[in-house]
């Protein structure tokens, strides 16, 4: 109702200004800022150790159980390679190293260490962002009601379709990391599209109806990716892995739910 709104807001009037991108920033950065301050609270310190815990032991079992079949073949593929043989020579010629016993192991770990992280996401987003959703609702988005149906149901789907997308994506663009830029762009997209994929839904996916649920993972696309590719940027430097889950997580749910609130304020006041 344009009634309702202030006469004195001429924002809109503005050349270039949009309305939507404006509130889709300030939103980002509001739920980046909530979810700084409820990473402080002591559940959500203890929320940390779950997703870690359970990526670092599916490495340690990866690692056990498919370290040596895997650089096994990997050795013999790389056997059959020209280039890579080519440039190994060259190297043992000139009395360097060998390519391949470097080359073998990093794109061993490049493989398994993901697998394992992804993991450690997808527990995040099944098993903690429950536990997110009850602290932050609780605190601060009370009047929110819960209006989701099959929330586990879909937030299990969701984690499964996401987690094998991302594996597959993943190794079958590992050979563009020969390309120097790519091993840098692709680790930044495929995570982008980790985060952004698995976390937007788990965020809304209690509170919201089916129908909100599409309409806001619609609407705030661009925010959600932008989310995304923050925490992509932020899982470059190891130190963030411990908290980075539980962290994304947090930002996703205060993201989400006042989006949530906004929807549900502008259709009210539609009506």
């Amino acid at each position: 109702m344009n009634a309702l709104r202030p006469e004195s807001d001429t924002s809109e009037s503005r050349p270039g200004f949009s309305p939507r991108a404006s509130a889709g920033a300030a939103g980002v950065a509001q739920a980046f800022k909530r979810a700084l301050v409820s990473q402080c609270h002591p559940s959500m310190l203890f929320a940390v150790l779950l997703p870690f815990l359970i990526a670092l032991v599916g490495a340690i079992v990866l690692l056990w159980l498919f370290w040596t079949p895997l650089t096994d073949w990997l050795r013999m593929e790389a056997s059959q390679w020209d280039m890579v043989n080519r440039v190994d020579d060259w190297l043992v010629a000139v009395g360097l190293f060998s390519l391949k016993l470097y080359l073998v192991p990093v794109i061993a770990a490049g493989i398994l260490l993901p697998v394992s992280g992804i993991l450690g996401l997808a527990i995040a987003a099944v098993f903690v962002m429950p536990l997110v959703l009850r602290h932050v609702s609780e605190r601060e988005y009370a009047g929110v009601a819960r209006q989701g149906r099959f929330s586990t149901a879909v937030s299990v789907w969701n984690a499964v379709w996401v987690s094998l997308a991302f594996a597959l994506g993943w190794v079958l663009t590992l050979p563009l990391w020969l390309v120097p830029p790519m091993a840098v762009v692709l680790s930044v997209f495929w995570w982008a599209f980790a985060f952004s994929r698995m976390m937007r839904v788990d965020a809304i996916v209690e509170h919201a109806s089916p129908a909100e649920r599409q309409n806001l993972l619609k609407r705030n696309n661009v925010g959600f990716w932008i989310i995304g590719l923050v925490c992509s940027l932020l899982n470059l430097l190891p130190p963030a892995w411990v908290v980075l889950p539980v962290f994304s997580a947090l930002v996703y749910a205060h993201y989400g739910l006042d989006a949530l609130r906004q929807l549900r304020q502008q259709r009210t006041i539609d009506v």
